[in-house]
Formats: C-alpha cells, sequence, structure tokens
C-alpha cells in the first residue's frame, strides 16, 4: 500500500459497477453472448428517453449551450422546476416546497456524502444502516472514516430490527461517537419493501440531534412518501432521483428536499459546478415532459406482478414482493454462497445480468420480452 494512503483504506471495498457484484464477488469474466443483452442489474428504467426527446435535448445542446461556458452553479431552473414537481407529487399546496428546500447533486450519492460531511466528521458521529440495504450509506461512510452501526431485518419481511436499532442509539459503541445519522429506503433496495407503520413510528420518534435520511428513488414506482411530514420534522431529509422512473440514468442527477437550513448547508458543501449544463436541461425537460415519461410505470407495475407471480411457483427460491421497479429472490434451505453463484453466472452467460448482493438476486423489471426471458432463463437455471 502507498505509504502516503490513510491505512484504513486497504480494508474498504470500492462499488463495483455492473456487470459486476456489489460485493466484487462476481466473475466478469464469464462470456457474456454476443447478441443483446438484458441489462436488469441496476433498477435503471428498460425505456430509453422518446426520440423527440432526443432530439429536444440534442437541439439544445447544439444551439443553446455554450461549451466553453460553466453550467449554472446555482442549478436555479432546475431547483424551481424540482419544487413544482415535489409540490405535485405528494397532492401540497403549489407553493409549499420551494426552490430553498432542494439541492440538487451529482446522483445521490453525492448527496450522501454530503450529509456525512455535514454530520458526522471530525469524530462527531456515527451512522445507523439496516442491512440488507443499499450499499452506498455503509460504503461512503467508511470512505470518510464515519463508524457504521449495522442492524438487520426481519428474514421473512425484511421489516428493521427495531429493538436493536433503539439499543444502537441509546448505547454508542465504545470508543464511538453516538450516532447522528440513520439512513431508511423508502421502498428498501434491495429487498422491495416500503417502510411499516412501525418503522415510520420508530423514524417519527428519534430525537431531532438525529438526521433522518428516507431515500425515495423509487417513489414514482411506490407512490408512497413521507413529503408531507417535512413540515414538522427539520431532522427529515428526502432524497430522490431523475436515474430511476425519469430515464435519465446516464445524466446523473439527484437532488434532496430538506429543511431550508440544511438545504443550504448542502450547498456549501457540494462542489462547484457539480452538474453539467446537459443534465440540468435534461432534468428540466423531464420535468417538463413527465406526463410522457411516467406513462410507463403502469407498465412495468404490472410486468413486476407478472414476473412474481412467474416465480414465486418456481421450486428452491423464495421471492418477496416489491413496491419498487425490481424483485429480490433468495434460495431456498441454501445458506452456501456458491448455488447462488451458479446462477447468477448461468443467467449471464445466457445474457441476463442481474444483481447478486445481500445473499440474494435483484431483477430490475424490463421490457415484456426481457422479463419473458428472465422467467425462461431462470426456471432452465433451476432445472439443470
Amino acid at each position: 500500500m502507498l505509504p502516503f494512503l490513510r491505512s484504513d483504506l486497504a480494508q474498504l471495498v470500492s462499488y463495483t459497477p455492473h456487470p459486476g457484484g456489489a460485493d466484487g464477488s462476481s466473475s466478469p469474466g464469464v462470456p457474456v453472448p454476443s447478441e443483446a443483452i438484458d441489462r436488469l442489474d441496476t433498477n435503471e428504467s428498460p425505456y430509453d428517453l422518446p426520440e423527440d426527446l432526443k432530439q429536444k435535448l440534442a437541439w439544445v445542446y447544439q444551439h443553446e449551450l455554450e461549451a466553453n461556458r460553466y453550467p449554472d452553479g446555482g442549478h436555479e431552473a432546475l431547483k424551481a422546476a424540482i419544487a413544482h414537481y415535489a409540490n405535485r407529487s405528494a397532492s401540497l399546496e403549489a407553493d409549499w416546497v420551494t426552490p430553498h428546500h432542494i439541492s440538487v447533486s451529482s446522483g445521490s450519492d453525492e448527496l450522501i456524502r454530503s450529509l456525512l460531511i455535514a454530520t458526522c466528521l471530525r469524530s462527531e458521529g456515527s451512522v445507523l444502516v439496516a442491512d440488507p440495504t443499499f450499499s452506498m450509506y455503509g460504503i461512503t461512510a467508511s470512505t470518510l472514516g464515519v463508524p457504521v452501526v449495522r442492524v438487520g431485518r426481519d428474514e421473512h419481511t425484511f421489516e428493521t430490527d427495531l429493538t436493536a436499532a433503539a439499543q444502537a442509539i441509546a448505547t454508542p459503541v465504545a470508543g464511538q461517537p453516538a450516532i447522528r445519522v440513520v439512513f431508511m429506503v423508502h421502498p428498501n433496495s434491495p429487498t422491495g419493501n416500503a417502510l411499516t407503520a412501525a418503522e415510520l413510528a420508530w423514524l417519527r420518534g428519534l430525537p431531532p440531534h438525529i438526521l433522518v435520511v428516507i431515500d425515495e428513488a423509487y417513489f414514482e414506482f411506490s407512490q408512497q412518501t413521507v413529503l408531507p411530514e417535512l413540515r414538522q420534522r427539520p431532522n427529515w431529509v428526502i432524497l430522490r432521483t431523475f436515474s430511476k422512473a425519469f430515464r435519465l440514468a446516464s445524466h446523473r442527477v439527484g437532488y434532496a428536499i430538506a429543511h431550508p437550513e440544511l438545504a443550504a448547508t448542502l450547498e456549501k458543501i457540494r462542489l462547484p459546478y457539480n452538474l453539467p449544463s446537459l443534465s440540468q436541461r435534461a432534468a428540466e425537460l423531464a420535468l417538463a415532459h413527465q406526463d410522457t415519461l411516467l406513462a410507463a410505470i403502469p407498465t412495468l407495475l404490472a410486468e413486476r406482478d407478472r414476473l412474481f407471480q412467474s416465480l414465486t411457483p418456481l421450486p428452491g427460491i423464495t421471492v418477496w414482493p416489491s413496491a419498487a421497479n425490481f424483485l429480490f429472490l433468495r434460495l431456498l434451505n441454501d445458506p452456501s454462497d456458491s448455488n447462488l453463484e451458479a446462477m447468477f453466472q448461468n443467467l449471464k452467460s445466457s445474457g441476463t445480468l442481474i444483481r447478486k448482493t445481500c445473499g440474494g438476486l435483484r431483477i430490475t423489471i424490463g421490457t415484456p420480452a426481457e422479463n419473458q426471458r428472465t422467467i425462461e432463463r431462470l426456471s432452465e437455471c433451476l432445472r439443470d
């Protein structure tokens, strides 16, 4: 290890982009068919932007943007459009969420990092996560030297172990700072379950010195949000993204909705000019045409339900219902990883990329044709 690097970094595992596994344990060298690959591993939309919107975005780049100029560093137009959408999405009055509640980032990952910088650095706090969940909370905290306290979830429902969570907050780990941030995904990734009434009640009862981060990356699919509660809860922040339902994963646009003081703090911490001009305009265009882009969601939800109904009877696996655009499954009564890895690699070699994570497989909902191939290929794997 290079002598000037922090000694703890050697123990960290980086986030591995597709087609590898989140823990880096997959074998990227396994051959993948040269024909079309079903990319069902990163919870993106299977549908690209419509051609007319691509043409509009191309026109913006060719005729409006100046490549030699920095982007709008304050994201003013985009913040206003997001605030309007946020109010509409939660059936709030038109002016409750304002641009002062919004911070825009290069993907939600940047916001996770900024929130941790704002709360936990200099040994001022630890973070709490409930595994299995989105790995970047723990990965990002570890890269910043922020301690991560992990609690479990119910093996059948994936509800957070609230007793363990309450104990972790009440009794800090020896030698570590008290928990300052709690991360929750609503609905959770990779398991697809929305927050329960008990989990929400527990979050409401947390003291005001603990920041509650509720990641609503899949809101457009679940239609479940805690946004109306932000009025009374300045210690809550919502994260959302344009990478899923709005079909802009390549543009890396995420945003936070928070108390204006917290949003202003995030603005202090983020890097200047953090979002390219074209990405900002793409997000504005997506919001202007939200009805067109979100019209695909009923089809995706119907396909999710079809995939669930088709996979549930298959022998040897357990599949969980989902409130998002993916399904999570595990091998039944098989604690070893070898069979799971074999299934993962068999699907990959046949042309279906999925995510191997948290002791199971997460399958993004694709097009009807992609989902049908998933059913057939997974059935074949289970017959072998």
